[in-house]
């Protein structure tokens, strides 16, 4: 199947409501609750947020679009441990890699990914950040 024409701009990412964290997530084309289907979405990380770790049921492909990223892998949130990658940087988070993220500035990221797609927090009380589907 051929997917249709489709172009977004940094200012056009059609974004849903913003969590109470400030994050905000969009679903740019395809289905992420289909098994084996690509969708890409979007999604914004606000100035001095820190997702605490956890995992996704499949890879994903990230492309920071704007801003940097601050990524780090392991159970727990270890600020000093994240690497910086700035605006055009691309990345392969592997499916069941615990990681956490975040930035100091607002941040702007691409995803690439197939369903069916969860996160998982490691720890059980986390507020979960827009568009986390567990």
């Amino acid at each position: 199947m051929t997917s249709p024409r489709a172009a977004w701009t940094p200012n056009s990412i059609p974004w849903g409501e913003t969590a109470p964290d400030g994050t905000r997530y969009a679903l740019l084309e395809g289905r992420r609750d289909a098994d084996g289907e690509l969708f890409t979405y979007a999604f914004f990380i606000p100035a001095n947020l820190w997702d605490a770790a956890h995992w996704h049921t499949q890879d994903a492909r990230v492309i920071v679009l704007s801003g940097a990223l601050y990524l780090g892998y392991g159970d727990g949130l270890e600020i000093g441990k994240a690497e910086r990658f700035e605006a055009g940087s691309v990345l392969v988070v592997p499916a069941g890699d615990r990681h956490f993220d975040g930035g100091l500035e607002n941040t702007v990221i691409v995803g690439v990914a197939r369903g069916v797609w969860a996160t998982h927090y490691a720890a059980a009380n986390v507020t979960p950040s827009a568009g986390t589907i567990s």
